[in-house]
């Protein structure tokens, strides 16, 4: 990871016992001491560029979630619930990258803000939180295995085995791995090109069908909103297509820790942020809305049905008779699974390898060979991968997959509880310590902060409130069970449990926002950093508003 041996004039350093600011005398043998600490375990490679990191922050969270995902909160929760459950979901998306991003870019680690709760907040936290994180991606590969075999089955009339299916999908899945970590960043960029092409023919098509296009089309306008329930289930269904929302969007922690590898994090994250909440709100909006209009919420090929389980885009363009569109639909769907299942292998590795760098779990894990790759998180992270997907053979699909989606949504959601404390125990750190950070050259701040972490709390304790309603009043049944309880509340007794177990067993204290550490891993900016941003924002504001949309 590149340093900088001095900081720029200004600038604070830590309060206590030790030296109050970094002085030039001694700013090289401390940063110097600080640089090969943290290169103990070997080094990430900055292996994104900004071009791909802006087409990724594109295609990424484009998967299974709005594709398959989308149909399974219409069936359970109605056209209405699912609106207002996606949209304030998405605007969540704003308040995580703007919490995140101040941090990421000011210290640009890969494990993220694992690590900033860890230096910031508590070590017994970054635990807990951690181990909910990787375990929460990890399922992650599990579930996409489960909608691919889906996809397939569309194809195949429920026919193809589906020990096959899985083994194909983990053997295309982690082949990547094999190779350099360039190589996962060309394959997540391209997947993510086919993504945004499948996202805009899905939206022309959906357009097309509400006008009525196809040989037996007709003009859908809004009958499905008022001959079944707008708000079916009730707040039960309101809390289910939340959750679903939260599993779709995802936590966005995949931009942060993409930030940490950046060859340019202050130019990378700073574009994400702004880009990620307009893309995420456009695509998964749209596609809400379209399909709320083109689809009934009791169709049997949704997801929950009792017929093949379809996309309810699939389902939309077969109903208008459209010949074709249907296979290529299916394609680029399975290409997009199998990115995002690629992408959350990536994420949960350096979620584990951040652990045991911090020595929170044991610190060999955290070795980093010459390609830039953490082999032994990597190598963890696909045999527990493996074996959740192989749990749909024995504990039957639907079920395995429900499991799978609600543990990864309350590890989701409850993580952004933690990110929005720790962003402010960030701050009282630079308070307590004097850091003149947020007034050094193109730095970056959370806009109108505390805005953002205040919404994000505030929508998550609403979400933990629908998990809650859930997990006691299940939706289909009179009568609550322990099973239905676990499944909904797992994802936030895993946080809660570990984070005690490790808080008793190493006796570890909160961390004093007058002591923590505000050096290690901070970056400041290179001049050809300063150059570049000098010269992007001396251009008029349409010449950088292209830069938000273009795709090569």
């Amino acid at each position: 990871m590149e340093k900088s041996n001095t900081f720029v004039k200004g600038e604070a350093s830590e309060k206590g016992d030790t030296p109050t600011a970094l002085e030039p005398t001694s700013s090289i043998s401390q940063a110097q001491i600080i640089e090969l600490r943290e290169r103990r375990n070997g080094e990430f490679h900055r292996s994104f560029t900004p071009r791909q990191i802006h087409i990724i922050s594109l295609g990424s969270n484009i998967g299974s979630g709005v594709f398959i995902g989308t149909g399974k909160a219409l069936a359970s929760g109605g056209p209405g619930n699912m609106v207002i459950a996606y949209f304030l979901v998405c605007t969540c998306v704003w308040a995580v990258l703007q919490t995140l991003s101040e941090m990421t870019i000011a210290f640009p680690t890969s494990g993220n803000y694992i690590d900033y709760v860890d230096r910031w907040v508590s070590p017994a936290v970054a635990f807990g939180a951690g181990f909910a994180e990787w375990l929460g991606w990890t399922a992650i590969v599990a579930s996409e295995a489960s909608f691919f075999n889906i996809l397939l089955q569309y194809w195949t009339g429920g026919k193809f085995p589906l020990a096959a299916a899985l083994t194909i999908f983990l053997a295309a899945c982690l082949f990547i791995f094999l190779l350099p970590n360039t190589v996962f960043a060309w394959f997540e960029y391209l997947t993510s090109m086919v993504k945004i092409f499948l996202f805009l023919l899905i939206i022309v098509l959906s357009l097309a069908i509400v006008c009525g296009a196809g040989p037996v089309g007709y003009v859908h306008d809004g009958s499905y909103w008022r001959d079944l329930p707008p708000f079916k289930n009730g707040f039960s269904g309101f809390a289910n297509c939340m959750l679903l929302a939260t599993w779709a969007v995802g936590d966005q922690v995949f931009i942060g820790i993409m930030g940490g590898e950046a060859q340019s994090p202050r130019f990378s994250m700073a574009h994400a942020t702004k880009l990620v909440p307009f893309r995420v709100n456009v695509v998964y909006m749209l596609s809400v809305m379209f399909i709320t209009l083109l689809v009934p919420s009791d169709d049997k090929r949704l997801l929950g049905g009792s017929d093949i389980t379809a996309s309810p885009f699939v389902i939309a363009v077969n109903d208008a008779k459209i010949r074709g569109i249907p296979h290529i639909l299916n394609a680029g769907m399975m290409i997009g699974i199998l990115g995002i299942a690629v992408e959350s292998v990536y994420i949960s590795s350096r979620i584990m390898r951040t652990m045991a760098h911090q020595k929170l779990i044991p610190e060999f894990i955290a070795r980093v060979d010459s390609a830039g790759r953490p082999r032994w998180a990597l190598a963890i992270t696909s045999v527990v991968a493996t074996f959740l997907t192989y749990i749909n053979l024995s504990a039957g699909g639907v079920t395995a997959l429900n499991w799978l989606v609600n543990i990864t949504s309350s590890c989701y959601f409850f993580n952004w509880f933690i990110i929005a404390f720790t962003s402010w125990r960030f701050h009282q750190a630079l308070k307590a310590q004097n850091d003149s950070l947020f007034s050094e050259t193109y730095a970056w701040r959370s806009t109108k902060w505390p805005l953002a972490p205040v919404w994000l709390t505030a929508v998550s304790t609403l979400i933990f409130a629908g998990c809650w309603q859930a997990s006691i009043i299940p939706i289909g049944s009179v009568r609550p069970s322990a099973a239905n309880f676990f499944q909904y509340m797992l994802g936030i007794l895993i946080i809660v449990f570990f984070s005690l177990i490790y808080k008793f067993t190493m006796r570890t204290t909160w961390r004093d926002p007058k002591t923590v550490d505000l050096v290690t891993g901070r970056r400041t900016l290179s001049m050809d950093e300063i150059r570049q941003l000098d010269e992007y924002y001396q251009k008029p504001k349409w010449r950088r508003f292209l830069t938000y949309v273009q795709l090569c």
